[in-house]
């Protein structure tokens, strides 16, 4: 690859990565201003700036607490992604290592599912919730954040264990290993960085999905992005209170990107090239 070449790949990266970063720092700017400042057109970036958004995020202005919506996001969220985990590795293995029957059907299959409509299903998991008296409870959206990464997870876990050597698996059998013991000590550690993208992706949708916590929470179980719904009125300034708490509910996720993200790498690019 020439040295032009190379220059103008990289210098494409950078702009892609600006224009993907620019909306998150209009988004903190915007959340250290007032609530005036904030509603110029175009904003002030001479604003003096202030933690009053933060500060009405956090309830100091009499207003609801964040904090058990955000462990409500977090429970739901981590149970979930540890529970696709444990239902996804095995099953993976089954189509990756093990001999399966037109395999490729399944994978497309688990597939299919994520392009159902999310809407289509929330009238009857609304009813089943309902009739089952689990409207309002965490461990209901546990269980669809489950069923809903789950498909996703078996297809990206599928290629990452794919890559994992047969030869050790093979002398893990001889060894007289069971197939928890090779789960857990053979492939586990070989595939970890695609286990570690797998759960940083279904972290991710749990924590950002809205559709199904607005329609079957109310106040036990309300979720962090149901709670940032309730800033926006149709009364009154809200955009800086809005970023702030745009940008404090987003850190878990940013934090966690960052801590994997070298595992993120790995993972994304494990099986690109043979």
């Amino acid at each position: 690859m020439s040295v032009l070449r190379r220059g103008g790949l990289g210098l494409l990266a950078w702009l892609t990565g600006i224009v993907f970063f620019l909306p998150v720092a209009w988004m903190a700017l915007t959340s250290f201003h007032s609530e005036a400042d904030a509603a110029t057109n175009p904003p002030s970036f001479a604003a003096s700036p202030t933690l009053d958004g933060y500060r009405e995020f956090f309830g100091s202005g009499g207003g609801a607490s964040p904090w058990a919506a955000l462990i409500n996001s977090l429970v739901a969220s981590a149970a979930s992604t540890l529970l696709v985990l444990l239902l996804a590795l095995p099953a993976a293995y089954a189509l990756s290592v093990r001999p399966v029957r037109k395999w490729t059907d399944v994978l497309f299959f688990f597939l299919s599912t994520k392009m159902l409509p999310a809407v289509a299903g929330l009238l009857p998991v609304y009813l089943f919730a309902k009739n089952a008296g689990m409207l309002d409870n965490i461990w209901l959206l546990v269980v669809l954040y489950t069923s809903m990464n789950l498909p996703i997870a078996v297809w990206m876990m599928q290629s990452f264990l794919a890559e994992v050597p047969v030869a050790v698996i093979e002398a893990a059998r001889v060894d007289g290993a069971r197939l928890p013991v090779i789960l857990a000590r053979v492939v586990a550690p070989i595939a970890l960085p695609g286990i570690a993208a797998t759960a940083l992706i279904c972290f991710i949708f749990s924590w950002n999905e809205l559709l199904f916590a607005r329609v079957l929470t109310g106040v036990v179980a309300e979720t962090a992005p149901v709670f940032l719904t309730g800033f926006i009125t149709s009364q009154g300034l809200f955009l800086a209170k809005v970023c702030a708490a745009s940008l404090v509910i987003s850190l878990p996720v940013l934090a966690a990107g960052f801590a994997a993200q070298d595992k993120l790498v790995q993972g994304l690019s494990l099986g690109a090239v043979k």
